[in-house]
């Protein structure tokens, strides 16, 4: 019985200088800075892709701006030639009115 505790005792002692307790707390730190730098990777995608996002659609809204701005003096051009052509023939009937009037009342 003394030989199986003084064997046990030199086996603990000798596996106490390999076993895996002194290596592990060398792992951990190493597993968690993968695990931070994985998603702190992650997240820095995340945040170039939302960005790239951004811009595109920015550049989207200001030629969509661009051309409603070119739509928009294109119907004022438009506006203001319908609106000369209106004149105008409001023009030619008020002069025929008025010569047309002239005539009866000279006549």
């Amino acid at each position: 019985m003394l030989l199986w505790v003084f064997f046990l005792v030199i086996l603990t002692l000798s596996s106490g200088s390999h076993s895996f307790p002194p290596s592990l707390p060398l792992r951990i730190p190493r597993y968690a800075d993968a695990i931070f730098t994985n998603s702190y990777r992650k997240v820095l995608g995340q945040l170039s892709a939302r960005k790239l996002l951004q811009d595109i659609m920015s550049r989207q809204q200001g030629v969509r701006n661009r051309e409603q701005g070119a739509e928009v003096r294109l119907g004022r051009q438009v506006d203001s030639m319908w609106a000369g052509q209106k004149q105008t023939a409001l023009e030619s009937v008020l002069a025929a009115l008025l010569q047309k009037h002239g005539r009866y009342s000279q006549g």
